[in-house]
């Protein structure tokens, strides 16, 4: 008995339903489909999943995803919506006929949809079962992983190189035909380095100086010599879906005597927290070495200093399961997270430093090979 036939047999639901496109990245994971529409899958207990898509759809669905397919029309939806024209109504008396009664939803659910299968049974939000099941990897999925972080590493390379090889004019970091380089400029050579690799990245994080102290600042502007930049890129794999994550604080120049103290403080902390990642203990206790050691320092934790989590859970979604924070509970084998201490405070900057990698029995397999630097 699967994972989902154990939460439909404690429920007493007779199928688990979601209606959503391969954006989700649960449909992804049960499916094995990629699709930007929304479509419908219902799981009863004991039997294979079913996808129900429109005919466009059908024939490769059929080629591509792990489950049996259904075209909309085999399914009745046609017929009726003759009698139903509201689109929720039909959708669901098309669902009912199919799963039955009582239904099983994941919470990111259409509120109208699980309103309107009320009438054919009893509705209940699923607590995380396919969340928990996708935490833990399978060896596919690390190596798609390892993948996603190969291309990211190349496209590391590529940043770290253009800050150590660019000149300096007046403070700022200069092309060689003396215009600014700016986080902008090399945001979009990482991206474009990433499409040919086969992974997309949005949202890649180039932040200089003060925009630093903020985590997830995206960065604007020039370089500025002796000045912390922070390069975080979470590119995702397009052909499977998977991300990886990696983060590094680089300084063209002279740091101040500030900054070279806290990398050193996130260095030493990645180190310890890394030492003890194995399964078993919990995502909270490895956090609060961290925080422990931040405070051993001198360094305190919350609303400056170490504002985050220690690491996240990695994998069809940049931020899952499990979490190494305060709330992190037991970690196990095949589970694929971040480490990422950092320090941030206004008027001085922001460090941190991100690897990423495996829980094993005896400890964490790192993915992350890229050397760390600060100094340019």
């Amino acid at each position: 008995m699967d994972a989902l036939d154990t939460a439909l047999e404690s429920t007493g639901a007779s199928a688990f339903v979601m209606y959503a496109s391969s954006q989700d990245a649960n449909l992804r994971y049960l499916t094995g489909f990629s699709i930007n529409d929304p479509v419908v899958y219902i799981k009863k207990a004991g039997e294979r999943g079913l996808l129900i898509v429109p005919q466009m759809e059908y024939a490769r669905a059929t080629a591509e995803s792990s489950c049996a397919v259904m075209s909309r029309a085999e399914a009745g939806f046609f017929e009726i919506v003759k009698e139903e024209p509201d689109r929720w109504r039909a959708l669901a008396q098309m669902i009912a006929n199919i799963a039955g009664g009582g239904f099983l939803l994941p919470a990111s659910s259409p509120f109208a949809l699980g309103r309107a299968l009320q009438a054919h049974g009893t509705v209940q939000v699923d607590n995380g079962t396919v969340e928990d099941i996708r935490a833990v990897k399978r060896p596919d999925e690390i190596e798609a992983i390892r993948t996603a972080q190969r291309a990211a590493e190349q496209a590391m390379a590529h940043a770290v190189a253009r800050i150590r090889d660019a000149g300096v004019l007046g403070g700022m970091l200069v092309e060689k035909d003396g215009t600014a380089l700016t986080s902008a400029t090399i945001r979009q050579e990482m991206h474009i380095l990433l499409l040919r690799q086969g992974c997309r990245g949005v949202d890649t994080i180039i932040s200089c100086g003060e925009e630093t102290a903020m985590p997830h600042r995206l960065g604007e502007g020039p370089l500025a010599e002796g000045e912390p930049v922070v390069i975080d890129i979470f590119p995702r794999d397009e052909r499977t879906g998977y991300y990886a994550d990696m983060t590094r604080t680089v300084v063209k120049g002279e740091p101040s005597p500030e900054i070279r103290e806290m990398y050193d403080a996130v260095r030493e902390a990645q180190a310890l927290s890394i030492g003890k990642i194995r399964a078993g203990v919990t995502g909270k206790d490895v956090h609060q070495a961290v925080v422990d050691f931040f405070s051993d320092r001198g360094y305190e934790s919350g609303a400056k200093g170490f504002v985050h989590s220690l690491g996240h859970g990695v994998g069809l979604d940049i931020h899952e399961l499990p979490a190494l924070g305060p709330s992190g509970g037991e970690l196990k084998p095949g589970n694929v997270v971040t480490v990422e201490p950092g320090l941030y405070f206004p008027g001085i900057g922001g460090v941190r430093l991100e690897d990423m990698g495996v829980v094993t029995a005896e400890g964490f397999d790192r993915f992350t090979r890229f050397l760390k630097e600060l100094c340019l």
